[in-house]
């Protein structure tokens, strides 16, 4: 079986770089132009919902966990900016991929699974020519890559994966994670966080790990739904001024 990278750029793709490309036009104060970046990439970000419906919600969810991870390890505000535009976009690169390969339920072939796992370096491709993306860009080429060295596109390893991307993956690997016979947000959530658990220092950096069942655990005493359950968008009053 042959796969091609899509040479013929798709409605939804250029609308996406429409409104990207209005976005990087924008010269505002820096305070304003973070929150101004992040409102137009929601809307991108809800441009690739529709096109990848069998995706929908995953990138908004990514940035929620991606959000409170940073926040727990002290990213500053520029980085943390970084990342939230990052985990919204990170499978932008999923629309450059043949139809078939993004809309099946099935397992894949050998070499679908190689067409897939350039999404993440096709997205930074994407991306790059909007200056405000450039940080988020590199990211995302790097959000699968493995704390062992073992990961995709390039295969670097420990610190010297960035350290958003390393946190943009635990991040997306947590929202992906199906635990179909578990109803309960709480106990869905501690299980994907044991299974996540178990690849600490061979797919996960380790303290980023930790800082994950930290915030599990302080989302359940303050009653934080954005790891007490994933799939809802509601944020406690204290994240309300910088949550994605």
């Amino acid at each position: 079986m042959q796969f091609t990278i899509a040479t013929t750029l798709s409605p939804a793709v250029l609308k996406i770089q429409g409104l990207l490309r209005k976005t990087d036009r924008l010269r505002l104060p820096t305070w304003s132009r973070r929150e101004v970046e992040r409102i137009l990439v929601r809307q991108v970000a809800k441009e690739l919902d529709r096109a990848l419906p069998n995706q929908q919600g995953h990138g908004r969810r990514t940035a929620q966990v991606a959000h409170r991870i940073g926040r727990a390890l002290g990213l500053d505000a520029d980085a943390l900016h970084d990342l939230l535009l990052a985990a919204w976009l990170h499978d932008i690169g999923l629309l450059m991929l043949p139809p078939d390969l993004t809309e099946g339920s099935g397992s894949l072939e050998p070499e679908s699974y190689v067409a897939i796992q350039q999404h993440s370096r096709l997205g930074a491709t994407l991306l790059e020519p909007f200056a405000f993306l450039g940080n988020a860009a590199i990211l995302i080429a790097h959000h699968h890559e493995r704390w062992d060295g073992s990961g995709y596109p390039y295969g670097i390893r420990g610190s010297f994966i960035p350290l958003g991307a390393r946190i943009l993956s635990i991040a997306d690997t947590f929202d992906a994670i199906r635990v179909p016979e578990i109803s309960e947000p709480a106990l869905r959530n501690r299980i994907a966080v044991r299974i996540i658990r178990v690849a600490s220092g061979t797919q996960f950096d380790p303290h980023l790990v930790h800082l994950l069942e930290e915030c599990l655990i302080e989302g359940g005493r303050d009653q934080n739904p954005t790891l007490n359950s994933p799939r809802q968008s509601v944020q406690s009053d204290r994240m309300k001024e910088d949550a994605p």
